[in-house]
């Protein structure tokens, strides 16, 4: 087939995004946990960037050094921000000194605020969707962060008492915003910095992050209390937050004593829907401690998890898989990335997992998984029908803009990488149809692959991986 007719043949199979979001209105009840917070938004240039180094000083042979991926003083920050543009990658690094945080504050602002954090972003999108009961754990929920809730009354989270409200009006007056800062860049910018100068690939961001509360994976004990009751029945549980987990938090516990104690809430709440979906956003992990037990203890219990192209790779090298990384991060495409995810999947032995690349999403789960490969190549195409409105719009809002893009063409870069896949498959298991139908399956395994929509110019990409995860998911019923 054309390139063209490829493109036709996609834009039929996209034709159900419209009926499947309906259908996510069906849904009863859903989790989304653990982490909301304040997203602090600035869109900076190369020259921002640099004025910022040069009015305050900064030491720049700190800011190109090869150093560990945390904040301790300010060019940290600022060599965050340099390795993710010269990469055009998005990584999320934390705060660990508060006089860095009050030096952000003072330095860069923002533009605007927003939802952050996986858990709150997830929730947002899940109430925006349609879902009847969205539960959303918040470890702090002043009326700063409790506004950037959608105003809608399927979305919900506990107040002080316990009792379960509508999340925009709660307000915990005793607890702090926390505040994250989202520091985007535009592609073909340039950043000249140590007498180099940097030409950036990608749109993308960096995220700088204070948050005490969720750096320790805090549990409101309202919402755990709550969300054991009987009448919650979620039938999606979608975890996330454990990524800013420390090996010894500052307190000197362990952050895999904190996972495993979230194992045995979740499980509790599990109960009053035992065939619920349990879904992992592993995101960016950046201490490998908490990445290999993340792999080896929480997992075990999931039912899906989400990543990245970083994120997989971070994954293969906590496994025994450095060399596969290696070759991943050198040449990073769908290929290579469909390799790493065989060996997660035989390494873990969890039954569903989904990447989101750059103009492709590819879902590897066990053959009979109760999700079929047609359901889950429509819950992916809404997801990038999805995904494309927040990328082109900014935000989705209300439900009017969900289906902005419905009519866009999937993008040549997402069907090279689909035809990249295709051949991949076809040298390792056999002859498939991915490339115009997105399905292939055998006696073990599914392999779906939807090329996705792409926007020249992208108005926001925060939170995108979790949008597009939880309505991969959630809209594949």
């Amino acid at each position: 087939m054309s390139k063209s007719e490829l493109k036709a043949a996609w834009l039929k199979n996209y034709s159900t995004a419209p009926e499947q979001l309906e259908k996510m209105g069906e849904i009863k009840g859903l989790i989304s946990a653990f982490n909301a917070n304040v997203d602090a938004v600035i869109k900076v240039s190369g020259k921002d960037v640099e004025k910022l180094v040069e009015n305050n000083k900064l030491d720049t042979n700190l800011i190109i050094s090869e150093e560990e991926k945390a904040i301790r003083k300010n060019e940290d920050a600022i060599r965050g921000i340099l390795h993710c543009f010269k990469g055009g990658i998005a990584e999320e690094w934390l705060i660990e000194d508060v006089e860095v945080f009050y030096w952000l504050n003072k330095n860069v602002g923002y533009d605007k605020l927003q939802m952050g954090g996986q858990g709150g972003i997830v929730a947002n999108a899940m109430a925006v969707c349609g879902v009847q009961n969205v539960y959303v754990h918040c470890a702090s929920a002043p009326e700063e962060q409790s506004q950037l809730f959608l105003d809608l009354p399927n979305l919900l989270t506990t107040d002080e008492n316990g009792e379960l409200k509508q999340a925009f009006n709660v307000d915990r007056k005793d607890d702090n915003a926390l505040i994250h800062w989202i520091i985007e860049f535009n592609k073909g910018d340039t950043l000249t910095i140590g007498g180099e100068t940097y030409t950036c690939p990608k749109a993308n961001r960096f995220i700088a992050t204070y948050d005490p509360l969720n750096f320790k994976l805090h549990i409101d004990d309202n919402f755990n209390k709550r969300m054991a009751k009987d009448d919650v029945n979620p039938e999606y549980i979608i975890l996330s937050g454990y990524q800013m987990l420390h090996e010894t938090l500052a307190d000197g516990s362990k952050g895999a004593d904190r996972i495993e104690l979230s194992k045995k809430m979740i499980a509790e709440w599990r109960k009053s829907c035992p065939n619920n979906l349990l879904h992992l956003e592993v995101a960016s992990t950046q201490d490998k401690v908490v990445r290999k037990h993340l792999i080896d203890s929480l997992v075990q219990d999931v039912d899906s998890l989400g990543f990245n192209e970083r994120e997989l790779i971070d994954i293969l090298e906590v496994i025994g898989e450095e060399e596969l990384a290696h070759e991943c991060d050198q040449n990073t495409n769908a290929s290579n990335l469909f390799k790493g995810m065989l060996k997660v999947y035989d390494y873990t032995k969890c039954p569903r997992m989904q990447l989101h690349m750059f103009g492709l999403y590819v879902t590897l789960q066990q053959k009979g998984f109760k999700v079929t490969p047609l359901q889950n190549r429509n819950g992916m195409q809404l997801a990038a029908t999805v995904a494309a409105a927040k990328a082109g719009t900014g935000a989705i809002n209300s439900k009017d803009v969900l289906m902005w893009a419905k009519d866009h063409k999937v993008s040549d870069v997402g069907l090279n990488e689909l035809e990249g896949l295709s051949n991949t498959v076809n040298s390792i298991f056999g002859e498939n149809d991915l490339l115009s139908s997105g399905i292939y399956s055998n006696e073990e395994i599914e392999v779906i692959a939807v090329p996705t929509i792409l926007i020249e110019k992208p108005v926001t990409l925060v939170g995108m991986g979790d949008t597009i995860s939880s309505v991969s998911l959630v809209g594949a019923v």
